[in-house]
């Protein structure tokens, strides 16, 4: 069968809102599908939903709609998205009331069922991770739109790839090569050169947001328009494919794809193929994201200038203490971005953060906020905040369960408003997950002369979140950098160049078909991002200040 061309607009709630335009304009499609979910973004959704029951999804997804519906109408381009969020039926007859406004005939579809709210009462949202079946049955049926709520990332890809190859359930490796696809669509332009570590080796003031051409044995490319500004390579597509994952099994609702199987090579100008990804059946279970507030949180940064920094933060510390005593979580962090003699104020300031958490908003609001602010002209030289405190902001707190495939009702709704249900797989048609052996160590480099350098000069590295825990790909580029890597950068030399993982555990997984090493921080980021525990809530940097520590290095690498 054809090739099918599966694009992507959207890589988060916020992303850049003229991509599904420049997608529809820019080539050919046959799929365009947008990301507008994530932890974070499942609880902003709950919040506006505590205000408005008829809200809870993504408007602006709406918006974009509204100026390219009948252009990807005209273009016979399907779109598939979970902006749906929340309340997928909702978005649904919005986009049905959107399209008879503007008197373009589409017929729209959702997939619904991951709402487990009932079952969890206290928390403010509680949705299962759906697969792609639900999404390829509105397809099948002849959708034109297919909006979701939860599923996974990579599903939005999955159901168009299932629905135009005809691919049955079992079919594993097929289904695992588009888990692969998904997964390095899903975050946009982080495969054009977005967010890498190497991004001087183009031009990424503006990338174009990505494509694959999936072919029905489960292979695919990925690219981008021509002319469109960013590149892809075996690098941006390695970075992509490290990113929020563990070890070699990327286990999914509809199959657990093999990552320590894919092969990627450069087939031409920004286009990278990918192949020999295996399957397995996936495993029994479904991961259940629950986001509930976890109280209130407020923050105040003070700006501490010239001599004397760690003085000055002493004295503040304990004129504040007597105000926190009662808060149940108070964290202070003093940031030297000061230098001696400096040219500028803010190069000669330093800042001492304060973090304060608590069940009471009245502890941490009004009753810090006015300790803070008494020591304007009682405090030490120089005092001044970047902002004064607040009153105190409710937070949250993310933690996912497991459930099985059976307690889960995934519907898609079609067009015309019949249900079909999506059938779990069979007990005997799933795996319980288990770690990879760790292949063998490539052969060490010969002895030679080293000099202490930044790991980042022989390494790419891209990180991220998954609710507490926070991911770190590491790669190299040359099959001598991976030779040196692999013997290096163990999980204890890990943990001495980033001290905060000193007491915490960490696991390597080893990739050599990518030369890369994944680890995985578990607890680093406390409750998950919206309890922005440190000051990276997302890990996104842990990568490049891994590659800013300095090792001593082959200088045959460098």
């Amino acid at each position: 069968m054809s090739v099918l061309r599966v694009g992507n607009a959207s890589g988060f709630y916020g992303d850049r809102f003229s991509a599904m335009r420049e997608m529809l304009t820019g080539g050919e499609l046959d799929v365009l599908t947008g990301d507008y979910l994530a932890e974070l973004t499942m609880l902003i959704l709950g919040r506006d939903r505590l205000k408005d029951p008829e809200a809870g999804y993504a408007r602006t997804f709406l918006r974009q709609l509204e100026e390219c519906l009948g252009l990807a109408r005209d273009r016979g381009v399907r779109i598939v998205a979970n902006a749906g969020g929340l309340n997928p039926a909702g978005l649904a007859d919005a986009v049905r009331a959107l399209a008879d406004r503007l008197g373009i005939p589409v017929r729209v579809a959702h997939v619904e069922g991951d709402d487990l709210g009932a079952a969890h009462p206290g928390a403010l949202a509680a949705h299962a991770y759906l697969g792609g079946f639900g999404i390829a049955a509105c397809l099948r049926a002849g959708a034109d739109v297919v909006v979701t709520g939860r599923v996974t990332d990579a599903a939005l890809v999955t159901g168009p790839a299932a629905a135009h190859f005809g691919w049955a359930p079992t079919e594993y490796d097929r289904l695992a090569g588009a888990v692969v696809a998904g997964h390095l669509l899903e975050c946009g332009a982080q495969a054009t050169g977005g967010n890498y570590a190497f991004f001087q080796d183009g031009d990424v003031r503006r990338p174009g947001f990505p494509l694959a051409e999936l072919h029905a044995d489960g292979t695919s490319v990925i690219t981008k328009h021509d002319g469109t500004g960013g590149f892809v390579d075996v690098g941006t597509v390695t970075a992509q494919l490290l990113y929020e994952t563990g070890g070699a099994r990327y286990a999914g609702p509809d199959v657990t794809a093999r990552l320590d199987t894919v092969r990627l090579g450069q087939e031409g100008p920004d286009r990278v193929r990918v192949e020999g990804v295996r399957g397995e059946a996936p495993p029994p279970t479904l991961k259940v994201g629950l986001n509930r507030l976890g109280g209130f949180r407020n923050e105040v940064a003070f700006v501490l200038t010239g001599l004397d920094i760690e003085a000055k933060a002493a004295l503040v510390r304990e004129q504040l203490e007597p105000a926190l005593g009662k808060i149940a979580d108070v964290r202070w962090e003093l940031a030297r971005t000061d230098r001696p003699d400096a040219a500028t104020e803010e190069t000669a300031s330093a800042l001492l953060r304060l973090v304060v958490r608590d069940a009471d908003q009245q502890v941490v609001g009004r009753a810090l906020s006015g300790a803070a602010i008494e020591l304007a002209l009682a405090g030490y030289p120089g005092f001044h905040v970047l902002a004064p405190p607040g009153k105190g902001a409710p937070y949250g707190v993310f933690e996912d369960v497991y459930v099985p495939h059976g307690v889960v009702d995934h519907v898609a709704v079609l067009h015309d408003g019949r249900r079909v249900s999506m059938a779990p797989p069979p007990a005997q048609d799933t795996v319980v997950l288990a770690q990879v052996p760790e292949p063998p160590l490539p052969q060490p480099l010969p002895p030679g002369p080293v000099r202490r350098a930044p790991l980042g000069l022989v390494a790419g590295a891209r990180s991220g979140d998954k609710g507490g825990d926070a991911n770190v790909g590491v790669w190299a580029r040359t099959d001598d950098a991976w030779r040196w890597l692999a013997h290096e950068l163990t999980a204890d030399r890990f943990r001495e160049l980033i001290p905060e993982a000193r007491e915490l555990p960490v696991t390597r997984h080893q990739l050599p078909n990518l030369r890369a090493l994944n680890f995985v921080v578990e607890g680093i980021l406390g409750e998950g991002v919206a309890a922005q525990a440190r000051f990276d809530p997302q890990a996104k940097a842990l990568g490049e200040w891994l590659r800013a520590r300095h090792l001593d290095i082959p200088e045959s690498l460098l």
